[in-house]
């Protein structure tokens, strides 16, 4: 059978986001290995020695010399992939994708702002709040696993993934961009081709489409970013917390010297508080994974 083809809307989403994104394109293309990687090689520049700094020389790669025109600058970008064949997570994680089952994009930008830690979370609670607008004392059906996992619950404090977000950074000249990835699972998949602990949007609306959902989910990401950009991770820790998955339960982490205690939430700047028989430690994301205790869920 022939898959019926998606209809992203990318002057739409255009003109949703310009006014916050000067100078940002939206591209669509049907197949790439990683969106985080061809913007990540689109944006890596050197100055040359004896140039202003507005002279860049671009670091050529076959993953930026298929975007045409947009190949050669650093200025912002939202790339979607309708079949992403070497996604990344966190940690050098695989990400399955296949065309309609899941949204996979990247949006690169500046993030103005010394101090980025808890930016991941402050992308994670966005995504989530877009899905799962949360009305009164109801509780929210999109958790947050720290760093950047988005869950579907099924239960307090248990659930199955969702999906994710890999931020990764690159300079480019004076500037220094943002790639915010962002994977989805959209449609339910076959037991075979995934392991235990899957969910997709589908269960939260069974009518939405990978176009849909990032209609959805891209103006309240890049006003989220811009939030952040003024006010850190602290603006949005309370609501972090309302949909902190790990708050209060037992976990154990990879960090050196720190391998198992009870979570205690994350603090001003979105570090994850462990508190062990020693006391409090703080934990932040880096190289450290960290898993449910009691069940040693997915990481």
């Amino acid at each position: 059978m022939t898959e019926t083809p998606l209809h992203w809307g990318a002057e739409a989403l255009w003109q949703q986001l310009r006014t916050l994104l000067p100078g940002l394109s939206v591209e669509v293309v049907e197949r790439c290995s990683s969106t985080n990687t061809a913007l990540l090689e689109r944006a890596r520049v050197v100055m040359r020695p004896e140039a202003d700094s507005s002279e860049v020389l671009v670091q050529r790669s076959v993953e930026s010399a298929a975007f045409g025109r947009r190949a050669a600058d650093v200025q912002p970008c939202l790339l979607v992939a309708e079949h992403q064949t070497g996604g990344r997570g966190r940690l050098g994680r695989g990400w399955q994708s296949s065309p309609g089952a899941s949204l996979t994009f990247s949006l690169s930008m500046p993030v103005e702002r010394d101090d980025w830690s808890g930016l991941s979370l402050a992308v994670g609670l966005a995504l989530a709040e877009a899905l799962d607008p949360v009305q009164g004392t109801a509780a929210p059906r999109v958790g947050l696993k720290w760093p950047n996992d988005l869950w579907l619950l099924d239960a307090p404090h248990a659930g199955r993934k969702l999906g994710g977000v890999l931020i990764e950074t690159v300079a480019a000249g004076a500037k220094r961009l943002a790639v915010i990835g962002v994977g989805l699972n959209v449609r339910p998949m076959q037991a075979a081709e995934v392991g235990t602990g899957f969910a997709c949007l589908q269960e939260i609306d069974p009518q939405v489409e990978a176009p849909a959902a990032l209609h959805r989910l891209a103006l309240p990401l890049v006003q989220a970013i811009r939030r952040f950009e003024a006010e850190g991770f602290a603006g949005c820790a309370a609501a972090y917390s309302r949909r902190d998955l790990l708050l209060g339960q037992p976990v154990r982490t990879t960090q050196q010297g720190l391998a198992e205690g009870v979570a205690q939430g994350v603090d001003a700047s979105g570090a994850l508080q462990v508190r062990t028989s020693t006391g409090v430690v703080a934990v932040t994301s880096g190289e450290v994974s960290v898993r449910l205790g009691a069940d040693g869920g997915a990481g």
